[in-house]
């Protein structure tokens, strides 16, 4: 009876760690920029998606102004990316070199006629129906568009993620066993007892 509230419990916490893992590890997009610019952005329910303020900035506004890098897919679908400082906080990428940034993409920028092929790396995800934008944490110029950037820190910081997860299922799953199994099928005995001798009452009347 109550072995099926493990397993949502096992998948509601397997959902929450592979998204916030998703959202935070670095990921490279081949791109070629065609513009950046500045835009005061008031934020609302999707405030969670935003980075904080510049480091040495007023972080306590509701609205600021942020920059945005805009560039194309080699398939010509468009992706918008904020360029906004970490600083100290989540995700600890400690980035502080926005304005850096912008100008380095400013420089980037190039033409469908001539493209300038740029390999960004960046965290986060895109969504127009929430209004969320990965955060670029740099640009660097690539051969072509068909050029493969194998992410070698995301693979590392896998492998030891599932090693950590694997020790901690371990033992966490050892403790299950032990300790809240036995708990589980007495509960389940002693429903099942109650229906019986509920049901030999009606039997009797």
């Amino acid at each position: 009876m109550f072995g099926w509230i493990k397993w949502i419990f096992i998948l509601l916490v397997a959902i929450i760690g592979l998204g916030t893992v998703h959202y935070t590890l670095p990921q490279w997009d081949v791109v070629r920029i065609t513009d950046t610019y500045e835009k005061r952005v008031d934020f609302g329910q999707n405030s969670l998606f935003w980075a904080s303020a510049d480091a040495g900035t007023d972080g306590t506004p509701v609205n600021r102004d942020v920059f945005f890098i805009q560039a194309f897919y080699p398939n010509g679908n468009a992706m918008i990316y904020r360029n906004e400082d970490t600083g100290w906080g989540w995700p600890p990428y400690f980035k502080f070199d926005t304005s850096n940034l912008q100008a380095e993409a400013s420089d980037l920028a190039s033409t469908k006629e001539n493209p300038q092929w740029v390999a960004v790396r960046h965290y986060g995800w895109r969504n127009e129906f929430f209004t969320i934008f990965p955060n670029a944490i740099s640009v660097k110029p690539v051969d072509g568009p068909d050029v493969r950037v194998i992410p070698w820190i995301s693979i590392v910081i896998l492998l030891l993620i599932f090693v950590v997860f694997w020790a901690i299922f371990v033992r966490i799953r050892r403790f299950w066993n032990r300790r809240v199994d036995p708990v589980i099928e007495q509960m389940d005995a002693s429903v099942d007892e109650t229906r019986e001798r509920v049901g030999g009452w009606f039997k009797r009347d």
